[in-house]
């Protein structure tokens, strides 16, 4: 939308990036409580308060860009202010769908915490691809672009209903709990009619590849307190690898719109809205391919125990590598990108690479997060806790967003248009490519530090 929004709305590089980055920044300040409601009272709750941020959210941004007129001159300060607002509405209602998406499923099948994760984190990765998908073929037109009125009016719309549907369906369901217990519960009369209704029809192979695992330790992480949690040195270092992923990630879908106009095309002009797309395009099918591959992937390798209840017995993959060593694969494929976009890229057909490498890692880094902190500070917190994590990007995107933005600025022609050629992000590159360095050296401390916990 930033094209449109540009032309119609007279703004400049630093007032879109705030208004994209109040989409972003705004799931974080939520996010603890969040998951507080996530603990207490489950995921429809959350569902319900996502489907009336979006509908408030969307519908009031476009009620002011419909009233505002096409032949404006110069932007409105105070019409800034509240698209910015009402932009940081929807993410609030971001985080609340995002939450009751994931927990609903990592709560309900606790075993397979990576599949479950990444499957449902990969839908909403998805969506991106989506709804471009429905803007390039539904509401553009070749010769005035996106219309951004329509198109926001179908997503206030949208949202809402799909939420509302959320609220009847995201819980979190006993009996599927029940069915991991019991059959391990040596004391229960009718074991035989459990095992008969609970346990798999082929039995279960002993074999050097496994370990029978007996975990105790999910009880008394249970009362554990925030404070317990922020005291452990560790969790800073870890906010500082989650911040500086997610928050270069996210600076660059929040401006990919103007990277790519930055560029002459490859071969031949093309529609920047359709350029545009395509690069959304590519960061979303990266960013669900690899929470689909890595959530799996992270169950076999890296198995985890803490979230079986106290005294239950079962046996589980032998633990062949760190779930860290995902944050580390993550931070390096970062570090490649960005050197590729300081030597290597010169026009808009470069720009693969960074779309691709930005939705793996960020793809990877939320697929393994979940059980991560489960693993090492247990479930029954694992809301609260994996909420005050993702305060950590609240810093590292706005600090990333405005590093691109003020770059952009100090590059741009006076007239006021959008700034062109390497210039604009080469040095946005460069600093955040040494940042994201020093996260892959904290991914090597936090790989020793846990060494055998995850």
């Amino acid at each position: 939308m930033s094209p449109a929004l540009a032309t119609h709305l007279k703004l400049t590089q630093p007032q879109l990036t705030t208004i994209a980055l109040a989409g972003m920044i705004g799931q974080y300040p939520f996010s603890a409580f969040a998951g507080k409601v996530i603990d207490y009272y489950g995921p429809w709750a959350c569902s319900l308060v996502s489907a009336g941020l979006f509908s408030a959210g969307f519908g009031l941004f476009v009620r002011e860009i419909a009233k505002t007129p096409i032949d404006t001159v110069a932007y409105n300060s105070s019409l800034y202010h509240r698209l910015t607002v009402y932009f940081f509405v929807c993410s609030v209602g971001t985080v609340f769908s995002y939450f009751s998406s994931v927990f609903a499923a990592s709560k309900n099948f606790p075993r397979y915490m990576g599949l479950a994760t990444g499957a449902s984190t990969a839908l909403f990765g998805l969506s991106p691809t989506f709804l471009s998908t429905v803007a390039t073929r539904y509401f553009y037109h070749p010769d005035t672009g996106l219309d951004v009125v329509h198109f926001l009016q179908f997503l206030a719309f949208l949202c809402g209903c799909v939420h509302i549907v959320g609220g009847f369906t995201m819980h979190v369901l006993p009996p599927a709990e029940e069915c991991v217990l019991r059959p391990f519960d040596t004391d229960t009369e009718d074991q035989g009619e459990l095992e008969d209704e609970c346990t798999s029809l082929l039995p279960k192979t002993s074999s050097v590849t496994s370990v029978e695992v007996v975990s105790n330790t999910d009880d008394d992480l249970r009362s554990q307190s925030i404070l317990d949690v922020l005291k452990d040195f560790n969790f800073w270092v870890l906010a500082f690898v989650v911040s500086v992923i997610l928050g270069s990630c996210e600076m660059i879908m929040s401006n990919i719109g103007t990277i790519v106009l930055s560029l002459p095309p490859r071969y031949s002009p093309t529609g920047s809205d359709i350029a545009t797309s395509t690069q959304i395009t590519a960061i979303s099918l990266s960013n669900t391919i690899s929470r689909l591959v890595v959530g799996p992937l992270a169950d076999i390798v890296s198995p985890i125990t803490s979230h079986l209840p106290p005294g239950s017995r079962g046996v589980l993959g032998k633990h062949l590598i760190s779930r860290i060593a995902f944050l580390t694969f993550s931070s390096s494929v970062l570090i490649c990108t960005y050197l590729w976009m300081v030597v290597g890229v010169h026009s808009q057909g470069g720009l693969g690479v960074l779309s691709i490498g930005a939705g793996i890692a960020y793809g990877c880094t939320f697929a393994v997060l979940p059980s991560l902190l489960s693993s090492i500070w247990g479930i029954h917190n694992l809301g609260r806790n994996y909420g005050v994590l993702i305060y950590a990007p609240f810093l590292g995107t706005p600090a990333f967003s405005y590093l691109y933005a003020f770059v952009a600025a100090g590059h741009a022609p006076a007239d006021g248009s959008v700034c062109t050629g390497v210039e604009c992000w080469r040095a946005t590159f460069e600093v955040s490519g040494g940042i994201v360095a020093l996260a892959f050296v904290a991914t090597l401390w936090l790989w020793k530090a846990w060494r055998g916990k995850v």
